[in-house]
């Protein structure tokens, strides 16, 4: 009997020591707006991070305009300054395609747009989205929270507009 209780109690500890490392290496990735500093002092920023790793971020910023960044994530290739690149985003069976130009100083693709692109509707929807580029692959990002983050962006551009909602 004791042989069967201590069988059973390995178990359950390899069981819970098992669910705690799968827990260490999915890092949180949902959308939220903050404050983060920039080269001009505080911003609100909309972000949310994706990819296998978790490593690749979507950020939306307001400099007068609504700004988008895509970070790749470590890719393994270096990025040339002055560069573009055509992405398509995809999310609930919608696809935008736009051209992003590489930020040099943070080493991210950039749009800017006005608050009814069609990418921040997409953005806002349900689900999950992925951004694609034949050259620089595929990353996935979760969409769960990204209508009031964004909402809160947009609102802070003087532009609020409604979105499909979480």
């Amino acid at each position: 009997m004791r042989e069967i209780m201590r069988s059973v109690l390995a178990a359950f500890i390899f069981a819970a020591a098992l669910q705690a490392t799968q827990s260490a290496y999915a890092a949180p990735c949902g959308w939220s707006a903050k404050m983060e500093e920039d080269e001009g002092g505080s911003v609100l920023t909309a972000s949310v991070c994706g990819g296998p790793k978790a490593d690749a971020h979507l950020m939306l910023t307001c400099f007068g305009k609504p700004v988008l960044s895509y970070d790749l994530g470590p890719t393994g290739q270096q990025l040339e300054p002055g560069i573009s690149a055509s992405f398509v985003f995809r999310a609930g069976g919608k696809a935008v395609t736009k051209t992003l130009e590489l930020e040099a100083m943070y080493n991210y693709f950039t749009l800017h747009m006005d608050s009814a692109d069609p990418l921040l509707a997409l953005l806002r929807a349900k689900g999950e989205a992925t951004v694609a580029s034949d050259k620089y692959g595929e990353n996935s990002f979760p969409l769960a929270g990204s209508s009031v983050a964004i909402g809160k962006v947009l609102a802070a551009c003087g532009k609020a507009s409604s979105g499909d909602g979480d």
